[in-house]
């Protein structure tokens, strides 16, 4: 059994507040096999390089577990996009009684003027116990235009670790959208590099938690380039004994003259025993910048509720319909009406 501290913040604050970082104890790292096999991958004309050599350079944050992925990844896949018409591709790994244990490194190339779309699925058969850990690289070109959505739907007993690091360079454009529905103990860190003058990032998440779940979210955007721009939105509910802690750091880098700034992030409790966290922060060396943030919870609208329950719903009908009110907007950004809906039903299923 090891104890872990993961996921610090890029700026400590108050130890009281006990946000800082994540401390698993009593954490079993699990045998890692050779070969995860179980995975679908969907393309048009991109290159995918399922056996890919990837640039193992050091992340500038990360959960705090890529080590184990640079010495003992059983996948490595690049993507390559290169024309200027969109094309999507879609990878998903499913966890199975025999492929329990996957540690992927994911690489995103997006050269100039190229648009695309890369789906990145985990999902499990069932609710048995498995460990992910993996990370992203995203790199893109000048005037590349990419979207990428992540999608855990991993069983109640997953341990899943995330670690995501983006580049942009001059006028690119990536929206980010992070749909967190599963596992025991889920650890996302997102970095976002905006070195590029007029490059934007959207990054859209959303995340539910029940019986005795940790959701720990590191969101970071370091803004360099004049008039660069980025939006994070992170929407959630939280029912039984779970728990959530949200960090969101902006920071204006001298020179990010004109760029624009801003994070929202609201969870609803859905029982007196679940715990809401949040740290949003701004930091800035640059005077003509544009920065907002805010960060709420709160239990469901009794009224909302009681309306809902006047029209015939039971409670727990009228609590998922205004789950799915608070969430959709970040579902409905997604243009694959299968994936919706596969999201949409395990939504229905809290």
């Amino acid at each position: 059994m090891e104890k872990l501290i993961l996921n610090e913040t890029p700026v400590r604050t108050s130890v009281n507040f006990g946000i800082n970082d994540i401390v698993l104890k009593d954490f079993e790292m699990p045998n890692l096999p050779a070969k995860f096999e179980n995975i679908s991958i969907k393309k048009e004309n991109a290159q995918v390089n399922q056996n890919a050599i990837i640039n193992n350079s050091k992340l500038t944050y990360g959960v705090g577990l890529e080590e184990q992925i640079e010495k003992q990844a059983n996948q490595s896949i690049q993507i390559k996009f290169e024309n200027s018409k969109k094309e999507t591709v879609e990878i998903e790994y499913g966890f199975n009684e025999t492929n329990n244990c996957l540690i992927d490194n994911i690489e995103i190339l997006a050269k100039e003027n190229s648009k695309g779309t890369v789906i990145l699925k985990y999902k499990s058969e069932k609710n048995e116990k498995s460990y992910h850990n993996g990370i992203c690289r995203i790199k893109l070109e000048k005037n590349s235009n990419i979207n990428v959505i992540i999608v855990n739907l991993l069983g109640s007993e997953a341990d899943n670790f995330l670690s995501i690091e983006s580049s942009l360079s001059e006028s690119a454009k990536l929206g980010f959208i992070m749909v967190d529905l599963g596992g025991n103990r889920r650890i996302t860190n997102y970095y976002s590099n905006l070195e590029g003058k007029m490059s934007e990032n959207t990054i859209d998440s959303i995340y539910l938690g029940e019986k005795e779940q940790l959701i720990d979210i590191n969101y970071i955007a370091h803004l360099r380039g004049e008039k660069t721009n980025v939006n994070i939105e992170v929407q959630g509910a939280l029912k039984d004994k779970a728990q959530k802690h949200f960090k969101g750091t902006i920071d204006f880098k001298t020179g990010a003259k004109k760029a624009k700034g801003n994070e929202n992030e609201f969870c609803m409790l859905l029982s007196e025993n679940a715990k809401s966290k949040a740290l949003p922060m701004l930091l800035c060396t640059e005077e003509d910048v544009e920065g907002n943030h805010s960060s709420a919870s709160g239990r469901i609208n009794k009224n909302e509720l009681f309306y809902l329950m006047s029209r015939g719903f039971s409670e727990k009908e009228a609590m998922k319909l205004l789950v799915k009110a608070k969430l959709t907007p970040i579902i409905e950004k997604i243009e694959k009406q299968e994936l919706k809906q596969e999201i949409l039903s395990q939504i229905d299923k809290i």
